[in-house]
């Protein structure tokens, strides 16, 4: 288990150092897949059958059928694969260290010195959701922001199995499906937006404004 939670620590870490955008589609798939190990290592442990459930669609969906859109998308609209970092890497890995370090304080406050590897835990969580938003405000492309949003939910997925071994099977339905209609709705408008305005740049759309 602690095993899985450093892997997935570094997985997100390497998401920042990506520079092109299959990179980072496949740094989310091998996050998405560690997690799909994590969530069946708790399914077997707990013998819970909604559990199984949930791992079987963390590896439908985020294994799967997204990376499989986005690359489709990437590929039919000829997206520059160039993220347009407005951050280099060598400094992006050095703020992500940073928000992983405070991460850890906060954790460590929050639960105490008792428990060490729900500690780690949940810390790698929080930088895993810092991170997410950290590659959504300095990553210049649209698919890169899908991208930040999908980790994000990962390292909510995280938070809920290192405080509470799981969470509720309902809320995990629905959350598996808004952000799947949402990948698509926006790999939808991002297919839109590069059709009329030849680029799928967010800060050249910015001079859009009037």
């Amino acid at each position: 288990m602690n095993l899985l939670v450093i892997i997935i620590f570094v997985l997100t870490l390497m998401l920042v150092l990506s520079k092109r955008t299959v990179a980072l589609i496949n740094g989310f798939m091998l996050q998405s897949f560690c997690l799909f190990v994590l969530a069946l290592t708790r399914a077997v442990w707990a013998k819970d059958s909604e559990l199984y459930v949930v791992a079987a669609l963390i590896l439908l969906l985020k294994v799967g059928l997204i990376p499989y859109f986005l690359r489709w998308m990437v590929k039919k609209i000829k997206i520059d694969d160039n993220l347009g970092l407005s951050i280099n890497p060598m400094l992006s890995l050095v703020i992500a260290v940073l928000l992983s370090f405070f991460s850890y304080l906060f954790a460590e406050r929050i639960m105490g010195l008792q428990n060490k590897p729900d500690v780690a835990a949940f810390s790698v969580s929080l930088s895993v959701i810092l991170i997410g938003i950290f590659i959504m405000v300095f990553r210049m492309k649209a698919v890169a922001q899908v991208i930040g949003l999908l980790v994000i939910e990962n390292g909510s997925f995280l938070t809920a199995v290192a405080l509470c071994g799981s969470i509720p099977f309902f809320v995990e339905i629905a959350i598996f499906f808004d952000i799947f209609v949402f990948a698509i709705i926006l790999g939808i408008f991002i297919f839109r937006i590069n059709k009329l305005f030849t680029h799928i740049d967010i800060d050249k759309l910015k001079t859009l404004r009037g």
